[in-house]
């Protein structure tokens, strides 16, 4: 075996397991469950990535394999037009039927064909799927993202408020400590945006191009909850002058006045705040980096703060500069930016046209990454998008001003 095939089978195998490693804690019922139409049940979640597998890289290029079950083709499609019909995405949760230990046995399945496949290919054949499953193993990474956001919207809605995970004990855990806040001076000018061609990258990260800066002032950290809860405190949720008109429209519409997770520890609603996460109810930790906003209310906070959010092209040409902290690893940060296609932007070839180009309408770019955001997963050019309204992911913001 080549040393490009182990390697390749390697990565494979680990991106497999973590899927279900991530589903482990979660019983049956947890992995049939889904909370609203913008979510997923942890089962379809499994079911899927192990269908794009069988649909881009087995059916067209290992000509003995046999599927599963021909019908998954309907069931675990999610939006490629191409492929034909799919079941209804907000219908998800009705599909009692494949049940998880059948929809395990289609990953074992799979990932057989998949090792059978990368045993046996000539360098033809491997130079056409190495691409293909490197992108299939970087597709299921974004789902191992979203089975821990939906599950955590899915609990959200059971009275008993049951945690994915057990919390650290005090012992082992780390309290964090926030950073006193700077404002570090950024020169601006040309800068080089996108991705530059070495290693992996989705099709939307690039061509690599020029941009012109102004002169701007970018926040050392994350905005915090301490900060955050002040912004409550002063009214922000009832103070229409630091909304944008639809963000405004979805606070009355939608009855907001905290964040998704936020609680109040009694009910008379004028003690400390409590959140929920992933590992259950706690209070509210004053330094840690806000989490689960709307665009619109990150918006709302920077405009309350007498900032601005980034530009996604500010925020990367500041990845990486002396000072600046938090880029990684908490919080997607909200940027300014819409969800565009850069200058020359041509989307894969073949299915994975579909992949992120047609998503390019109503979007705001997110940078960073999470907390649920898998290992290896992130880089400095990445670009997330979600509807301006999205607050179930993990996603913060990190403030700018001009000068």
């Amino acid at each position: 075996m080549s040393v490009v095939v182990s390697g390749l089978q390697r990565a494979y195998d680990e991106v497999r397991q973590y899927s279900l490693a991530l589903a482990e804690p979660l019983s049956a019922e947890d992995q049939g469950v889904q909370s609203m139409p913008d979510a997923s049940p942890t089962k379809w979640h499994l079911a899927h990535t192990t269908w794009f597998f069988e649909t881009v890289v087995l059916r067209p290029h290992a000509r003995a394999y046999r599927s599963f079950d021909d019908r998954y083709a309907y069931l675990f499609n999610s939006y490629y037009e191409a492929l034909g019909p799919r079941h209804a995405r907000p219908q998800r949760g009705v599909l009692t039927r494949p049940g998880l230990q059948e929809v395990q046995a289609y990953r074992r399945h799979v990932d057989e064909a998949i090792s059978a496949l990368l045993a046996s290919a000539d360098d033809e054949t491997l130079a056409i799927v190495e691409p293909l499953i490197t992108l299939g193993l970087h597709h299921e990474q974004q789902h191992q993202e979203l089975i821990l956001t939906d599950i955590l919207h899915a609990f959200s809605c059971n009275p008993l408020l049951p945690a994915y995970r057990a919390r650290p004990t005090d012992a082992s855990r780390k309290p964090i400590e926030s950073l006193p806040l700077e404002w570090l001076r950024q020169p601006g000018g040309i800068v080089e945006i996108g991705h530059d061609g070495n290693g992996f990258c989705f099709d939307n990260e690039g061509p690599r191009h020029e941009y012109l800066l102004r002169p701007f002032e970018m926040a050392n950290r994350l905005v915090t909850c301490g900060e955050y809860a002040a912004f409550i405190a002063d009214g922000g949720y009832a103070r229409p002058e630091f909304w944008l008109s639809d963000g405004w429209s979805m606070v009355q519409r939608e009855g907001w006045t905290a964040p998704i997770y936020w609680m109040r520890a009694d009910d008379a609603g004028q003690g400390n705040w409590r959140v929920f996460g992933l590992s259950g109810v706690h209070a509210l930790d004053p330094d840690a980096p806000v989490s689960n906003l709307s665009f619109y209310e990150a918006a709302a906070y920077a405009e309350w703060a007498g900032a601005r959010l980034p530009t996604e092209f500010e925020w990367e040409a500041a990845f990486g500069a002396p000072g600046i902290e938090q880029m990684m690893g908490h919080v997607w940060q909200w940027t300014r930016s819409s969800y565009d296609p850069y200058p020359g932007f041509r989307p894969l070839p073949g299915v994975a046209a579909e992949y992120n180009g047609k998503f390019m309408v109503g979007q705001q770019v997110l940078r960073g990454g999470s907390i649920a955001t898998p290992p290896g997963h992130t880089r400095s050019t990445y670009r997330n998008f979600f509807p301006p309204a999205a607050r179930w992911q993990f996603t913060g913001v990190r403030l700018v001003r001009d000068y």
